[in-house]
């Protein structure tokens, strides 16, 4: 029985890590896959409930590629009821925007053209640069540049979605039309589908009218560091100058065409730039579009071929070239965009036919020898600039200048001007001649003069110097006369003091010696007093100073003379000398 048992529990365990090795190798051998990073899986199952019709993602359940996909990781599917695609994710770069259009969801309202994130169609919300996954099977991702608006540039917003704004009026939020704000120089991730954007040269810019050919130089593109940005640049640029080159090509009365020189389209072969593509582009575009502006290489400029011409009062037929500054102001661009159109318009229904009428009107007023000489021209500047700004300045374009560079007259009045003026500048010529001898004349004569002058002048000169020196040698010897006096007044002084100074001395001298001795006599007479006698005094005086050396020897002389006596004993009684022995 407990042998039994033991082989059911071996069987069993057998079993069981049979099953477990089944399933594990099932499990890690069959079902699994691995999706790498920036790639996902879409899953595709093969059982569940079939789609309906109008459904072309599954859900959960139902029968057909799933809507949500797999993200990059390890994953277990079983490969009998589901089946797998690995494909890279949708990669949108820097510098571009995304498109999706849905092929599942709501259907959109009448009328709508742009659908929200649940709703079939374009969406409204466009995908900035990143990767994302998206399944391909119900979404495409279109890419397209993103919105840069060069420096010097001003991007002019064109709604395209939602009701018609009133007519003079700016679009408002969910309205089409053109709206009042605008975009600055800088990168914007818009829908292409839901917005138009054009740009606009901002700033001061050129117009000349020239006989030999106008031109219009607006504000150049600078360059920048980062080439992607660049690139963006380029390509709003070409944009802007394709549909200048279609509104020109639309509009049969304007003479126009391409430059040559630059490549005004950028095709693309295989994501590059192809440079002898893009120039034989360019040549079908000279064949095709006509002539009036040129848009110029470095996609700042416009070529205009119109002459200002216009009668004078007297009936003479004058041309001018002129040139006017004008500035579009970044407050005023949406307004001129939405009633003009874009700069080739504002030129050809503004501004060039202003200039036109306002110089016909003015120069009209001017005979054709006013333009010539005198001071007319420069009056008749001035007017036409006034004009220009007041009439510009009610279209909000603001003008600075209107500088005429050359004014072309028939020869027929400008010969006789000329001769006249030759005529005229020869007399002043001789005049100036004359003037100029007799000034040379008056030069001479003031040079002799200054000559003198300087004679005059070295001449009194001297005399001032030696008024000078006798002047500074008389204050030199006061001055010392007056020092000598003040020396010898001081010694006098000195000496008096010397003098005072000798008797007071003397005199203090007498005084202190008169009491020394005077005082000293009565002590010597106070001292005799005290000894009764001056006698004896004397003989103490004399005892007390005598020296403590001093012998005395008493020679006992008989009868005959003591020098003679002394002398025979050999002195040997001395008392300081014979003579202190008398």
């Amino acid at each position: 029985m407990s042998l039994s048992k033991s082989i059911i529990v071996k069987s069993s365990l057998f079993i069981v890590l049979a099953f477990a090795a089944l399933w594990g190798f099932w499990m890690w051998g069959v079902c699994r896959f691995y999706v790498e990073p920036g790639y996902m899986a879409v899953i595709n199952s093969k059982i569940g409930d079939p789609l309906p019709p109008d459904q072309i993602l599954a859900g959960p359940g139902q029968k057909g590629v799933r809507a949500e996909v797999l993200g990059e990781g390890r994953h277990f599917l079983n490969p009998i009821f589901y089946g797998k695609e690995i494909i890279a994710c949708q990669r949108i770069a820097p510098g571009q925007v995304g498109i999706v259009t849905s092929k599942v969801g709501e259907e959109l309202p009448p009328g709508e053209f742009l659908a929200d994130d649940h709703q079939k169609g374009i969406w409204r919300r466009v995908l900035g640069p990143g990767t994302y996954r998206i399944n391909p099977f119900g979404y495409r991702i279109d890419t397209l540049p993103a919105v840069s608006i060069p420096i010097g540039y001003a991007g002019v917003i064109t709604s395209l979605s939602g009701e018609q704004a009133a007519e003079g009026d700016f679009a408002q939020a969910g309205q089409k039309g053109v709206r009042e704000d605008i975009l600055q120089p800088g990168l914007y991730f818009l829908n292409p589908r839901e917005y138009k954007v054009d740009v606009l040269e901002i700033g001061v810019s050129q117009v000349s009218m020239l006989k030999e050919g106008g031109r219009v130089f607006t504000k150049a593109q600078l360059d920048v560091q980062n080439v992607a940005l660049q690139e963006l640049n380029y390509n709003m640029l070409e944009q802007q100058q394709e549909k200048r080159a279609d509104y020109l090509e639309k509009n049969s009365r304007l003479l126009s065409s391409l430059s040559e020189s630059k490549p005004s389209r950028r095709q693309k072969e295989g994501g590059k730039y192809n440079p002898q593509t893009a120039e034989q582009q360019d040549r079908q575009d000279l064949q095709r579009v006509p002539e009036k502006y040129r848009l110029g290489n470095d996609m700042a400029s416009l070529g205009l071929a119109q002459v200002l011409e216009f009668p004078s009062r007297d009936g003479f037929q004058i041309s001018l070239d002129m040139t006017v500054e004008f500035e579009l102001h970044p407050k005023n661009i949406a307004w001129i965009f939405r009633t003009y159109g874009d700069l080739p318009a504002v030129l050809d229904k503004i501004i060039v036919p202003q200039i036109s009428s306002v110089a016909r009107n003015k120069g009209s007023e001017y005979g054709a020898r006013d333009f010539v000489a005198g001071d007319a021209r420069s009056v008749f500047q001035d007017e036409l600039t006034n004009s220009l700004k007041t009439t510009l300045g009610e279209k909000k374009i603001i003008i600075h200048n209107a500088l005429i560079r050359q004014v072309s007259v028939p020869m027929q009045i400008l010969e006789p001007i000329q001769q006249v003026g030759l005529a005229i500048e020869q007399d002043l010529t001789n005049l100036e001649r004359q003037n100029t001898a007799k000034k040379l004349a008056e030069l001479n004569t003031e040079q002799t003069l200054i000559d003198q002058r300087k004679q005059q002048v070295a001449e009194e000169t001297k005399k001032i110097r030696a008024e000078i020196k006798a002047d500074q040698e008389r204050q030199v010897a006061n001055i010392q006369a007056d020092t000598q006096r003040q020396v010898a007044e001081v010694r006098k002084q000195t000496a008096g003091m010397e003098a005072n100074r000798v008797r007071l001395l003397g005199t203090a001298k007498a005084d202190a010696y008169q009491r020394v001795e005077g005082e000293r006599a009565d002590g010597l007479r106070l001292k005799a007093r005290a000894m009764g006698d001056p006698e004896a005094y004397t003989l103490w005086e004399f005892a007390t100073n005598l020296s403590k050396d001093l012998r005395i020897n008493i020679l006992h002389a008989g009868d005959g003379t003591l020098w003679t006596d002394m002398e025979k004993s050999g002195g040997a009684a001395q008392l300081g000398g014979a003579e202190s022995l008398k």
